[in-house]
């Protein structure tokens, strides 16, 4: 079977490559290497750059290749910067997710799995949230994906496109094995940023608010290996091609753990000391975001395995310092 994997030189893209060409697939990547490595890609999957804002680049890669299915990973992912900067959100993530769509169409391509956001929820009504909470993304980057996911919910009814949309919580660590080594562009999230402070790359990090109602007062949120989210679309492809039903499903823990407790997990891993302050709340920053994933359970039989967080951290850890 063949899979082009779209933004599969980035963070998650990568390790979704490694675990497709693991289950036996016939593996392409396609990267424009905006934010991805070259080295990350496997020796085994071929590799063309380009754009999925580019139609001729998306023809190139598709035209006489008959991919069996796609997954599509490819996009601008900073919740606070879509809010200053919509106009790249809705080009590379909009527009850039219509095209890749329309070229599935194109040339036949009937199986499509999407890397979406538990940012289609905004902030939320209850926790643990499940698939049956209200979408009411707060940022214009959880729009972004709840967009893409509309389109391919029109698609799948007009031209029988099967779908799977997997709604990820907080994606951390690295391949325990450490075969994926390239470290994250200008991270915005806190465990690159915390690992940073760890290896002198930073001299301290922000804590945004400390006045939550949680145990500490600083937000919890729910981290998932990426080792494990990269086994949950393999086994939400399996599921589109045993069951050719679409699937929307959270990806995530059901735990959560606090600012602070990142910090002390790193602070024990690498034994540095992690200088951070307090500083006020970002606007829309929730207290708590933990995951329903009953129905990965339940639909696919997905379930975390490596997600405890001395895994995450040290698997993290581990690249850093190189």
């Amino acid at each position: 079977m063949k899979i082009l994997v779209v933004g599969g030189a980035g963070y998650i893209g990568s390790h979704v490559t490694l675990e497709a060409i693991n289950h036996g697939y016939e593996v392409t990547v396609f990267d424009d290497l905006s934010s991805g490595f070259k080295d990350n890609i496997h020796a085994s999957a071929a590799f063309f750059q380009g754009s999925t804002l580019s139609d001729t680049d998306l023809s190139r890669v598709m035209k006489n290749s008959h991919f069996d299915a796609v997954i599509h990973l490819a996009a601008n992912k900073a919740a606070g910067e879509s809010m200053t900067n919509p106009s790249d959100y809705s080009k590379n993530n909009i527009i850039g997710g219509i095209n890749l769509i329309r070229a599935c169409e194109e040339y036949g391509i009937n199986k499509f799995i999407f890397s979406s956001s538990a940012a289609v929820y905004g902030a939320p009504e209850y926790n643990p949230i499940d698939e049956l909470h209200p979408l009411a993304p707060s940022n214009f980057y959880g729009y972004t994906k709840l967009a893409i996911e509309n389109n391919l919910s029109w698609f799948s009814r007009l031209k029988g496109l099967r779908y799977a949309a997997l709604r990820y919580f907080n994606a951390a660590g690295y391949d325990i094995n450490q075969r994926i080594i390239g470290k994250e562009i200008n991270p915005q999230n806190l465990i690159p940023i915390v690992m940073e402070v760890a290896s002198g790359i930073r001299k301290k990090l922000s804590v945004y608010g400390n006045d939550y109602s949680t145990k500490d007062g600083t937000g919890i949120r729910d981290y998932i290996h990426v080792s494990d989210l990269a086994c949950g679309h393999i086994m939400a492809l399996n599921y589109l091609i045993k069951h050719e039903k679409d699937l929307t499903v959270n990806l995530g823990t059901g735990d959560g753990h606090s600012v602070l407790d990142i910090i002390s997990m790193a602070r024990k891993v690498s034994n540095k000391k992690i200088e951070y302050e307090f500083t006020g709340r970002r606007n829309g920053d929730p207290g708590k975001l933990i995951a329903g994933s009953d129905n990965a359970k339940k639909l696919i039989n997905w379930g975390p395995k490596y997600s405890d967080l001395h895994t995450i951290i040290s698997s993290t850890w581990n690249i850093y310092n190189q």
